[in-house]
């Protein structure tokens, strides 16, 4: 049986038992099915990649074929429990526009993305002057599929000039969390947002 992916691990510690789920870029629908199996929830994805999706119609998964840049106009808003953005959010052309879209039809979303201030990651452009290489980021520049790169405080920032609430978040750097200054130690982030509405002014 193959290992379950740490952060996998962690998204299903925090979606409910028979929760909706629409997940985003799902990949080979290894999380979806972990998803089904563990917490009897009822998912389908959205994948670009057509054999990616083959890989999740093997699987016995519902996904359909979409590009996240164009929207999610097919779904009603709060249509899904939760809505999860894992490790695609820096390779769409409109991340800001994708996220307002997942905000919009989920109650609650998880967004996993690599840290691109990692410590490792400083250090190969600082004395190497390269672009770097790491484990989350395993791609030469001529072959990465990520368009943006972002890093903690960049997200966090994003989400309190948006009115978007951090409701739990997990940092990893080698299957461990990491607590201590996390926006340098921690490779990976992983976090539950939820949109805030704004509070009513009294005139």
């Amino acid at each position: 049986m193959n290992e379950i992916r740490p952060d996998h691990q962690i998204i299903a510690s925090l979606i409910p038992e028979k929760s909706s789920v629409l997940d985003l870029g799902c990949g080979d629908g290894s999380l979806m099915s972990l998803l089904i199996q563990e917490k009897k929830v009822k998912a389908q994805g959205i994948e670009i990649d057509q054999e990616m999706i083959y890989a999740c119609v093997a699987k016995g998964l519902n996904v359909f074929l979409g590009d996240l840049d164009s929207g999610l106009s097919e779904y009603e808003d709060r249509q899904f429990d939760y809505v999860i953005l894992n490790q695609c959010l820096q390779q769409l052309k409109h991340p800001g526009s994708a996220l307002e879209e997942a905000l919009r039809v989920g109650n609650y979303v998880i967004v996993g993305f690599p840290n691109f201030a990692y410590y490792k990651i400083r250090f190969q452009i600082f004395f190497q002057g390269k672009t770097p290489i790491t484990k989350s980021l395993p791609y030469p520049w001529y072959e990465t599929p990520n368009l943006h790169f972002l890093t903690i405080r960049d997200f966090l920032e994003y989400c309190a000039e948006r009115n978007i609430a951090v409701l739990r978040r997990f940092y990893l750097s080698h299957k461990r969390l990491i607590h201590f200054r996390p926006n340098f130690f921690a490779e990976m982030a992983i976090l539950e947002i939820k949109r805030v509405k704004p509070v009513s002014r009294v005139d």
